[in-house]
């Protein structure tokens, strides 16, 4: 998508220097645009883990990446002793951030696909450079498509009125700084744009790093958007008050079974969304899907992260970015970064494939490959 104009993905490869790969650092939007260099696996995880990008399809492709630095780096290595450094480096990744399903399933694809590639070292390598862009070639689609998908539920709610603008609800940033491109819960919203539909978004500020205060609120703005920035608590007000049309969010991990982790938050505009009867969408590629659980609450796990997050905010003051404690110094905090969304309160999921209900039948229909005996 675009920045002042000029169109970026959020990863690539450095055009003359295929031994790095390059990145928005996210931390420091929207007040600077920086762009960091990755040129090994630590360097991936640690970007991964500290949030220089983030979103599930993101990570995943920033680890599909991180799998190819970690072959460039073993190019002494041969025979056994090579899988054993990738597999060392798959673990690294997965440990990064344990919510996100695509990034075990993209370390998963480059492991499976070394397995079967020749074995002489300089295979193995282009192997992974070739997965990790397949990866990202599929993602970008992959949101293009939620986009065409979905933009017919806006436009259906715009012909319900006659033409005026359509207002959506979305929380954290499932656009495409959390993807390669379009986003996921903003794919329709852009797609609307486009086409001349009206839309507003009410833009959640999401506590207690802000993606959408500072990314959501960002990128749109940069595509000439109509958006509102609101404090995480006043989505069930805007409802209540009919000023709230359809909510779209999107996913960190989606069950099969049509349970939704995704950003704390997201499981409360649900229960509004329920109870004031505005339809509640999650937008998620297939990469997303968790095949091998049922019940969301029970088993996905749900990362912790530092209790400084929910204590200290950072933002722009005189020219710099500084970060400023909010809490009594000694006041402890949790600071859960997920919340599950049971299957009842999502209307429907909005997938590359088209849309389903969130259940079981409605997924497997969509994706049947998948319903031949066990669905993992």
């Amino acid at each position: 998508m675009n920045v002042d104009g000029k169109h970026y993905h959020t990863i690539w490869m450095k055009p003359d220097d295929q031994r790095v790969i390059q990145i928005i650092d996210q931390r420091w939007l929207p007040h600077r645009f920086v762009v960091e260099d990755l040129t090994t696996v630590d360097q991936a995880a640690s970007a991964i883990r500290d949030m220089h990008v983030r979103g599930a399809p993101l990570i995943g492709v920033a680890a599909a990446f991180g799998m190819y630095l970690a072959a460039l780096a073993a190019l002494d290595v041969s025979g056994d002793s090579f899988l054993h450094v990738l597999d060392q480096a798959g673990e690294l990744l997965r440990s990064s951030r344990p919510t996100a399903v695509n990034l075990g399933w993209a370390v998963d694809r480059q492991l499976q696909q070394l397995r079967v590639v020749g074995l002489d070292v300089e295979s193995r390598i282009q192997s992974t450079l070739n997965v990790a862009r397949e990866i990202l070639a599929e993602e970008v689609e992959s949101c293009r498509l939620i986009g065409e998908h979905g933009v017919g539920l806006i436009d259906s709610i715009s012909r319900e009125k006659n033409g005026e603008t359509v207002n959506i609800l979305t929380h954290c940033n499932a656009g495409w700084l959390a993807c390669v491109d379009y986003g996921t819960a903003t794919a329709p919203i852009y797609h609307a744009h486009e086409r001349g539909i009206k839309v507003h978004v009410w833009v959640d500020e999401t506590r207690p790093r802000n993606q959408g205060a500072r990314l959501t609120a960002w990128e749109l703005g940069q595509h000439g958007v109509m958006h509102t920035i609101v404090a995480d608590n006043v989505g069930g007000h805007l409802m209540q008050h009919g000023m709230v049309d359809m909510v779209i969010t999107g996913s960190d991990r989606t069950l099969y079974t049509g349970d939704v982790a995704n950003k704390i938050g997201t499981y409360l505009k649900a229960l509004a969304a329920y109870d004031n009867q505005v339809p509640f969408y999650v937008a998620l590629p297939s990469s997303t899907f968790d095949w091998d659980h049922i019940d969301g609450v029970a088993e996905i796990p749900i990362e912790e992260r530092d209790a400084s997050e929910v204590k200290y905010i950072s933002g722009l003051n005189e020219g710099e970015i500084r970060s400023v404690l909010l809490a009594p110094p000694d006041s402890p905090a949790a600071n859960f970064a997920f919340d599950v969304t049971p299957a009842r309160l999502v209307t429907a999921l909005i997938t590359e494939r088209g849309i389903c209900p969130a259940s079981e039948q409605g997924v497997l229909d969509l994706f049947p490959e998948r319903a031949m005996g066990n669905p993992g």
